[in-house]
């Protein structure tokens, strides 16, 4: 059944004001309740409550057919779910995969056009492995996407933060220590002195945050009074321990002094936000501790050590970039430095 939005009334003739008594109220042209359907209403919770707009100018999604919106939102949610979950799932369960599993290769390869103008969009290799945590990964998903459970989501929310731990790097600790100031300031700002970051985080229902069931001894799995952790809480300070990690292992010593000490501040921090909320019963920026934990106990074992100017003076740079900033300092360019060692490999 189609969901297109109703056409406004047409309103009726209108009798003219007789002397002594007040014209009778217009019909208005905006939809009303009993004429205004919820589904062109995305950001509504209840029924009709910012319909306050003309039925032809409601956005066009709205006129599609329900099952067809439905479907798509459902696939790409899926789709989405699936991939976070699978490349994260890989890692762990290659330790369960015994040594004679039948894992054969695979790939996916699309292209455009042909002859000499092929052009290739699409070049991805798998195995088997990737299949089986494919397969685990979308059930997971529909398990997701048709009850939102909170074990579900916080196993997403985890997905999607070890992704987004991985995938964004920073390069030296200043940057580091500046996106972190600059968020904390963001995250101060949006908590207390307005209500939209916990109205969002309250109401927008997507594996956005981890959630932290209060009544689990009372309710178990069904419990339903929750506090909440949001996925930057978590990756934008994880970026800057993978940091500290990368740090210990330039420093060649065999210790991950700063990785495990911003690690156990991380903890620190975390706890003092939930002991806050909890004292206070007041929703709580958790960055607004986490980031003077996770600066201020390395920076104080950088101190005690002497490390300080290491620290600092640590920026992390691609091979490719190695390679040509040493080719400059030797006052050789790339290629015929690259040509020359070729030809003396060739002539040994």
């Amino acid at each position: 059944m189609a969901a297109a939005p109703p056409s406004p009334p047409r309103p009726p003739a209108q009798p003219t004001a007789r002397r002594g008594h007040p014209p009778p109220p217009r019909a208005s042209p905006w939809p009303t309740a009993a004429s205004c359907s919820w589904r062109c209403c995305p950001s509504s919770s209840g029924p009709c409550a910012p319909c306050a707009v003309p039925a032809a100018r409601m956005p066009q999604i709205c006129q599609r057919p329900l099952p067809v919106v439905m479907l798509l939102d459902f696939l790409s949610s899926l789709a989405a779910h699936s991939w976070a979950s699978t490349s994260s799932l890989n890692p762990i369960m290659n330790k369960f995969f015994p040594a004679n599993f039948p894992n054969k290769q695979y790939q996916l390869l699309f292209t455009q056009g042909s002859g000499e103008n092929k052009e290739e969009i699409v070049n991805y290799e798998f195995d088997s492995k990737d299949l089986v945590c494919l397969t685990l990964s979308s059930i997971i998903g529909v398990w997701y996407l048709l009850r939102k459970h909170w074990i579900a989501n916080n196993l997403f929310g985890l997905a999607f933060s070890l992704n987004g731990v991985e995938l964004l790097h920073l390069n030296n600790v200043s940057t580091g220590c500046i996106l972190l100031g600059g968020l904390f300031v963001y995250d101060i700002f949006w908590v207390f002195g307005t209500n939209v970051m916990v109205t969002v985080a309250k109401s927008f229902e997507a594996p956005i945050k981890l959630v932290f069931p209060q009544d689990l001894l009372e309710k178990g799995l069904e419990a339903d009074n929750f506090a909440m952790l949001g996925l930057g809480d978590i990756v934008i300070p994880g970026i800057f321990i993978a940091l500290l990690l990368r740090f210990d292992i330039s420093l060649k010593k065999n210790t991950h002094t700063y990785f495990y000490t911003s690690f156990v501040a991380y903890i620190f921090g975390l706890g003092l936000t939930i002991f806050i909320m909890h004292v206070f019963k007041h929703a709580q920026p958790a960055l607004l501790y986490l980031v003077p934990a996770c600066i201020g106990f390395p920076l104080l074992v950088a101190l005690a050590k002497g490390e300080v100017t290491e620290m600092f003076s640590y920026e992390e740079t691609n091979e490719k970039e190695k390679e040509s900033a040493r080719e400059c300092k030797e006052g050789a360019p790339p290629s015929s430095s690259s040509s020359s060692s070729e030809t003396e490999k060739k002539e040994q």
